[in-house]
Formats: C-alpha cells, sequence, structure tokens
C-alpha cells in the first residue's frame, strides 16, 4: 500500500508555491541565477524528529539518499527513527539546466528516552452501551475531567488496560511523547480485545468490532490534536459503497425509572430502554440486557442527548446459529482497531494508508495522535451492542 520509492524512509513533503530566497552554504553551480546558495553542509536532528528542508526556490525537484530517490517535491520533510547519517543530494531543473547539491543528515540519539506506548489521552467521549459507567468505572460525583483521568490511568505506558468505547461514535483521542515515523511496512499497534471464534464457519472470524482509525501530524508543533489536522485511516472499507461518511447519530438521555418494556428473549430486560435517531432518517431503541444493570449512558454527561459523527462501516456481525445463540463478527481486511486478536498482522496500522476528507491519500512524515471511533451502529443479540474497546497502543518502530 505505500507510494513512495525508497527503501530507506517514507518521506512525506508539501507542495507550496514559492518564491526564491534562502538558505545556507556554497552550491556546486556558481550559475544559479535565484538568491539559493546551496544546501547547508549538513543537518543534524534527533531520531523521530521532523527535518524540514525548504530551498524556496522554483523548479524540478529530486531528493535521495544514495541513489534512492525520496521526494520529488520542492519541501522536504524526513524523520528516521535510527541514529544514522544520512548522505543528501538534491537536484533541481530550471530552465533547461539541472544544479546538483550534496550535503548530509545526521540523526542523533534524542536527551533521555522515547516511550513507545501512549503518553497522553487528550479525550474520551464514548457512545451508550453495556459497559458505559463500568470500564472505566463511574463514582457518583466523577465528572468528565475526573473520567479522563482514569482514561489515562487505563491506556498510558506500557501496562495499560482496556476501554470501552460504546455504540457507533464512541472516541478516545491519545497521543505519544514522539512522532511515529511513516516509514515503509506498518507502523503502529491498537490494541483491543479481539479474538478468533473456534466455532466460527468463516476464516477470520470471531468477536471483532471495527473501530475507525483517525491520525494527526503535529505540523504546528502545539502539542495537541487540532482539527484541521486530522486524516482517516482508509482501511478495506473505506472505498465500499457499503461504507457510509458523515454518518451521524444522536442518542437520547434515559428514563431510567420508567417501567421497562420486556423483550420475549430472557435477556431483554428492556427493549425500549434508550432511544437513538440518525442522519438517514432512521431511529429506534437500544436494548437493555439481563447481563448489565447500570445505566447505559454515560453519567457524567448532563446534556439530555448527544450526537456523534464519522465513518460508518457494513454490520459485520451475523447469527450463525439461526437461533440467536451464536452471534459471530468478521474481521475485515486491514485498517481498523480492535478488528482482528493483538498478535494478527491486521492489528497494525500503515500511516500511509490516511486520507483527507475528499478520500485523497495524503503524505505524512509521521504521527503524533491517534484518535479511534466505533465503526458500526450494531446489535449482536444477548451480546449487546457492538463496540470497539481499545487497550493501548504502541509505536512498531521504536525497541
Amino acid at each position: 500500500m505505500k507510494r513512495n520509492t525508497t527503501q530507506f524512509l517514507k518521506i512525506a513533503f508539501t507542495s507550496l508555491s514559492l518564491a526564491s530566497v534562502i538558505v545556507a552554504c556554497k552550491s556546486d553551480n556558481d550559475e544559479d541565477d535565484s538568491n539559493f546558495t546551496g544546501l547547508q553542509e549538513s543537518y543534524t536532528i534527533d531520531r523521530f524528529k521532523v527535518l524540514n528542508i525548504d530551498p524556496k526556490i522554483a523548479g524540478n525537484f529530486t531528493w535521495s539518499i544514495n541513489d534512492s530517490i525520496i521526494s520529488q517535491d520542492s519541501q522536504l520533510e524526513f524523520i528516521s527513527p535510527v541514529v544514522k547519517i544520512y548522505p543528501l543530494t538534491l537536484k533541481v531543473e530550471s530552465n533547461g539546466a539541472t544544479r546538483t547539491y550534496n550535503s548530509k543528515i545526521i540523526v542523533n540519539h534524542e536527551a533521555g528516552n522515547f516511550s513507545k506506548y501512549i503518553s497522553n489521552v487528550f479525550d474520551f467521549r464514548p457512545a451508550i452501551g453495556q459497559f458505559m459507567n463500568e470500564i472505566p468505572e463511574y463514582v457518583n460525583g466523577d465528572t468528565y475531567d475526573k473520567i479522563l483521568q482514569k482514561a489515562k490511568s487505563s491506556l498510558v505506558g506500557e501496562g495499560s488496560s482496556m476501554i470501552s468505547l460504546g455504540g457507533f461514535g464512541g472516541y478516545v483521542t491519545f497521543g505519544f511523547d514522539h512522532t511515529i515515523p511513516n516509514m515503509e511496512g506498518r507502523d503502529f499497534k491498537i490494541l483491543g480485545n479481539a479474538f478468533w471464534g473456534n466455532d466460527a464457519n468463516q476464516p477470520r472470524s470471531g468477536s471483532c468490532e471495527p473501530g475507525i482509525i483517525m491520525v494527526a501530524y503535529d505540523r504546528n508543533k502545539n502539542g495537541k490534536p487540532d482539527e484541521d489536522e486530522w486524516y482517516e485511516i482508509a482501511g478495506s472499507e473505506y472505498f465500499k459503497n457499503t461504507t457510509v461518511k458523515n454518518y451521524n447519530i444522536t442518542y437520547y438521555k434515559p428514563n431510567e425509572n420508567k417501567a421497562p418494556v420486556p423483550g420475549s428473549e430472557f435477556w431483554q430486560t428492556d427493549v425500549e430502554y434508550l432511544k437513538w435517531e440518525d442522519n438517514l432518517g432512521n431511529s429506534g431503541y437500544k436494548t437493555k440486557n439481563t447481563f448489565h444493570i447500570q445505566s447505559y449512558y454515560p453519567q457524567w454527561l448532563s446534556n439530555t442527548s448527544y450526537t456523534l459523527t464519522g465513518t460508518k462501516l457494513l454490520n459485520n456481525f451475523y447469527d450463525q446459529s439461526g437461533t440467536g445463540a451464536y452471534w459471530v463478527g468478521k474481521s475485515y481486511d486491514f485498517g481498523y482497531a480492535d478488528n482482528a486478536p493483538n498478535n494478527d498482522e491486521a492489528s497494525n496500522i500503515d500511516i500511509s494508508w490516511a486520507v483527507d476528507k475528499n478520500g485523497k491519500y495524503v503524505k505524512l512524515p509521521g504521527i503524533d495522535f491517534v484518535k479511534v471511533y466505533t465503526g458500526t451502529n450494531q446489535e449482536a443479540g444477548w451480546l449487546g451492542e457492538v463496540s470497539t474497546e481499545v487497550a493501548g497502543a504502541y509505536d512498531l518502530h521504536l525497541n
């Protein structure tokens, strides 16, 4: 799925409309009639940091390390996870002439050591569900800030534990203490609680509750995810006509004191428990089951309703038994959280799958932030709503 030619690094770069100006040192060619006098003799950067080189001249660009082309854009954004010296060559073709500039990039070890695990949780807004107020646990009087702190306690660091995002749209946003580089191959893993079913009649099926993944690169270096920095990981279902973009759903706070409406099955405590409606004209109720008797609505929210938005996948759970006894969730091929067991390659994510809001692939040097939200609006019988769980995440390039 990678879209760059080099086997060394995945380099992302930005095309700009450029005027002539800048940089340091001496050019190989004194006939250059622009103000560009060449690359610096060397550039120094710590590993997992992005180096930006912007010549600010017009022309056709070819950036290379040894004999491998790493970019053909005007601006170079370079990142490496290893301590190394890279020989850098820039060729600029302009007005029928090609000029060559040489330099090197020195990658040093950072002061201290980065963690490959989640370092912070910025937001947690789950949808309704049977595990709501349980994972993490709500204690009477808890505010949003207190619940966010509990989500941090669960997800930050190596010894992470699970939180539930509830039904469609419920999300968590987290970040790392460094930029995860966009390299050849897959770049980071998101942990969940998916597993294969021993009795499932289809391959790669069991309990798979796919979550949509959004990624962001901290381009302005303000240390927080900004709304204009998010890109969606285009998983295997993204371009299919069964996938609904810009879907939103509104959940209404239930009256916990109303008389329940039991269903025909023993587990259906109240089949008209919690009302919902979406922007496609659909509406209904989420069922309360006998296995979870607490409120399914986030108790720290004072709102009587709230709306969540995102990309909705085709329902992936089916009743294999035909009697409601055995429900199976089929894994999608790639690109989703909680969609395959943690030891499976499908739980690893490639940054180069990121697309903008128009579905166009983008070239990011790396990512600093991740947002995961439940990607289906489905109830699977007695199993309850299909809800993505997140149990941690880590950088695959940092050992």
